[in-house]
């Protein structure tokens, strides 16, 4: 390895997540989480992490501003808060790698951080998530990410798979390496306190008076205290070191229940300091949204309603038998179906919908009364369908106009009978009623618009 000045190039390093911590806690904190180490310039040409560390080639940061290093440390550890490593999937690795650095790269600029040259962003992209970038890239880009995402490994093309199962090659190594396998559980030794659900307080009011203290905290995460570090950022790695293994299944998703934690104790600790930004507020109360399919859970919240139950009604005296037996009742419920027709919601996207809604329909009894609704509810509605029949839709569904949900609630104000549930398609841009029903809402949002009441299921 060339000879440089390694105690300048941590200094760096420091120096940069000192001003994180001072300047976004949020990002300071869970750079916190991943101990410095030098890597092989042969397999680590910038920076990388495997969920665990932050690795880095000293020439690559010896060239780096105070502020690129400051977005080179925030890209990596965001990597792992939103458990890239963890969500791949079938997906073809490089790809993936792509729709993740796509993903975060514009929420480190839109904080404020200086990117690096080589950072790739596209506008088209500024907004949405990795799953949502991965299947309009191209098959065959070849563009390459500034990091390396040393958690995974390429595929075969021919087997596809997922990069995340078991490897008997992985075991091998825990046990030649068993250093390796105890990474984890001790290091969640050590980050035990931060990672609960009720994360240490701290005071609202933070100033640079605090510095000290955060330099601190930024000095003993360096230097290690021989749990989550075998070697110190001040010692160059051996020639031909080998990049680490990557995780298996169950390490990243146990990697995933400890970044989550991490992920919600900063944002709370930011949030009390009042230096938690808009856009970081916005990516956290979206990344802890459950993540259940909605089709599963519209079905669970309309079984929970239409639960068969015992009834013990006194039979009638003719029959003779004064003893009282339960009786299993079926409850039929009704339900109202509302779609969104302003035009942000295409036909396509209508029409699955209520397929799901029949294919649950029949199986709890329920009788669903359809409606379709801009700014007022269209012509041609409400239609109601009862439990054996197939709720349809006319085969040119009028709509386009501006969205107001007011219109649906009034309707259903005006019946002489409330329903079980109301269930409503769509984005969510648009006039709420002021005042919450007495009924269970389900709103099954396309988008990312929050909803004032109700339960908010994202359609995925």
């Amino acid at each position: 390895m060339p000879e440089f000045d390694l105690k300048a190039i941590e200094d760096k390093l420091v120096a940069a997540r000192t001003k994180l911590i001072l300047d976004k806690p949020f990002l300071g904190a869970l750079v916190l989480r991943l101990p410095l180490h030098i890597a092989n310039p042969a397999w680590c040409p910038t920076t990388g992490t495997d969920a665990r560390k932050f690795y880095y080639n000293p020439e690559y940061v010896q060239e780096l501003r105070t502020d690129e290093a400051q977005f080179v440390l925030a890209h990596e550890a965001l990597h792992c808060a939103l458990s890239h490593f963890a969500r791949r999937a079938h997906r073809v690795k490089h790809r993936w790698d792509l729709a993740c650095d796509y993903a975060i790269n514009p929420i480190l600029i839109a904080d404020g951080l200086k990117p690096p040259p080589g950072m790739i962003m596209m506008k088209e992209y500024v907004g949405m998530s990795a799953e949502e970038i991965y299947p309009l890239l191209d098959d065959n880009d070849m563009t390459e990410t500034l990091d390396q995402h040393l958690y995974d490994k390429e595929t075969n093309p021919s087997e596809g798979s997922s990069d995340t199962s078991e490897n008997p090659l992985d075991n091998r190594d825990k046990q030649d390496n068993p250093t390796h396998a105890d990474d984890t559980s001790e290091e969640s030794d050590t980050d035990a306190e931060p990672d609960t659900d009720t994360p240490p307080q701290q005071p609202a009011e933070q100033d640079a008076s605090e510095s000290g203290e955060a330099e601190s905290q930024l000095q003993d995460a360096s230097e290690g205290d021989g749990k989550t570090q075998q070697q110190s950022p001040n010692e160059p790695t051996e020639d031909g070191e080998p990049p680490p293994p990557p995780l298996s299944q169950q390490e990243a998703e146990d990697l995933s229940v400890q970044w989550q934690q991490r992920l919600a104790g900063a944002a709370q600790q930011a949030q009390q300091a009042g230096k938690l930004s808009g856009i970081m507020k916005r990516l956290v109360e979206e990344l802890l949204q459950p993540r259940l399919p909605w089709r599963t859970l519209l079905a669970h919240y309309m079984t929970a309603i239409a639960r068969d139950d015992y009834s013990y009604a006194r039979p009638s005296s003719r029959r003779g038998d004064p003893a009282i037996f339960p009786t299993l009742k079926s409850y039929q419920i009704n339900a109202v179906v509302a779609l969104d027709v302003s035009g942000s919601v295409n036909d396509k996207e209508l029409q699955n919908c209520l397929s799901e809604i029949n294919a649950i329909k029949g199986q709890v009894r329920a009788a669903v009364t359809l409606l379709a609704c801009d700014s007022e509810v269209v012509a041609g509605f409400p239609r109601r369908f009862e439990p054996w029949e197939e709720a349809t839709l006319p085969q040119a569904m009028p709509g386009g106009g501006s969205t107001d949900f007011r219109p649906v609630f009034e309707w259903v104000q005006t019946q002489d009978q409330q329903p079980d549930i109301l269930v409503y398609f769509t984005d969510a841009q648009g006039y709420f009623p002021k005042v919450q029903p007495n009924y269970p809402v389900i709103w099954l949002v396309k988008g990312k618009s929050p909803v004032p009441w109700g339960t908010r299921v994202q359609l995925n």
